[in-house]
């Protein structure tokens, strides 16, 4: 697992050249592995599935440039069309919900074992709902030398508005309380954010929901993208802390956009360096790993926070499968480059005959 860190401009334009990578082995260079595809002698062709917003963020000119120097080719779906009738494809990469869709793709993948599909949409599904999405982060029970990595209490209410207030006494939670939506199915409501403070307010809020005891973290949310083996870390403004005062003289519900969002970059703030430091990249390399293997997906993202006066207590609040990797400095090379690896691994299996 390699990590890569938020840039300034004038590094950015470094990393977008030549990005400074840590390898936990040797990785292939990209020009040995687009040799090998050069060898084969044929072009790379990358079949996607997209929403038209996704194409837009993810498709952008420059990715799209480096791809073709690199000999590889980007062909749209036709969801209209069968699937087996297009291509074909060595790599698909796609995010679309609706389940007729995951069927299609699930026979697809028995039918074409040689086809790489990114990701499996089954593993994809354990992050559509936030009562499964943080398990395997909890059950990893991650604590080194570096580091604890937490999940925050949690409890998922399905119905029943009234029923909340008394719920949340009998599980314990100390408010206030993050409310979210419980399905994640790609829209921007479902990324929308509600603070409770007080009891009496928790009646207003809306289920099917997930109720997360809110961590005081100074504001400053770490989103750490995951490309295969490569992880970027860039810093996110967050909520800010809360404290009695807050507590004491507010007794509504408070809703909020999509926190984390690009346009909320921490990276050029003035803040305290106890708070805006960076995760240890030891105990971000353990956690991406691990989590890419337990979740069986190469493509995500998770939003990490610091507890607040514990510089070595650590949450995930969230997981994201195929984030907005176009708001991630230099992901051109670092998507490429995994493109070809995928390639380069195939080609080792077939010369060694596995």
């Amino acid at each position: 697992m390699r990590v890569h860190e938020e840039a300034s401009e004038d590094k950015e334009r470094e990393v977008e050249e030549a990005p400074d990578l840590m390898p936990l082995s040797p990785p292939p260079t990209a020009a040995a592995t687009a040799a090998v595809v050069a060898v084969a002698g044929q072009r790379l062709v990358v079949g996607y599935a997209l929403t038209k917003k996704k194409v837009k963020s993810f498709l952008q000119p420059k990715l799209l440039s480096l791809a073709r120097k690199k000999s590889i080719h980007f062909v749209s779906i036709d969801e209209t069309r069968p699937l087996s009738e297009q291509g074909p494809f060595d790599i698909i990469l796609h995010k679309l919900t609706d389940k007729e869709w995951q069927q299609v793709l699930e026979v697809y993948r028995e039918e074409h074992p040689e086809v790489t599909v990114l990701d499996p949409p089954n593993a994809i599904q354990h992050l559509h709902n936030r009562q499964s999405m943080l398990q395997e982060v909890a059950d990893l029970n991650l604590s080194n030398a570096y580091g604890e990595v937490c999940t925050p209490r949690q409890l998922v209410i399905m119905k029943d508005p009234l029923s909340i207030p008394s719920a949340v006494a009998k599980a314990g939670l100390t408010l206030p309380l993050v409310a979210k939506p419980l399905v994640v199915d790609g829209t921007s409501k479902s990324h929308e954010l509600s603070l409770a403070y007080v009891e009496t307010s928790l009646s207003m809020l809306d289920p099917p929901l997930v109720l997360q005891e809110f961590v005081n973290h100074g504001g400053i949310l770490f989103k750490v993208y995951v490309v295969g083996e490569t992880i970027r870390v860039v810093r996110r403004f967050s909520l800010p802390d809360v404290n009695i005062y807050d507590l004491e003289n507010n007794d509504g519900i408070f809703r909020f956009p999509r926190v984390s969002c690009a346009t909320n970059t921490a990276e050029d703030a003035e803040v305290d360096p106890s708070i805006a430091e960076l995760p240890p990249k030891p105990l971000l390399e353990k956690l991406g790993r691990e989590l890419r293997r337990r979740l069986g997906l190469r493509l995500f993202n998770f939003d990490m926070i610091r507890e607040h006066g514990r510089k070595d207590r650590y949450y995930v609040i969230d997981i994201n499968y195929f984030p907005g990797y176009g708001k991630m400095p230099g992901y051109e090379h670092i998507f490429i480059d995994f493109l070809l690896s995928l390639v380069q691994n195939k080609y080792k299996r077939r010369l060694s005959g596995s």
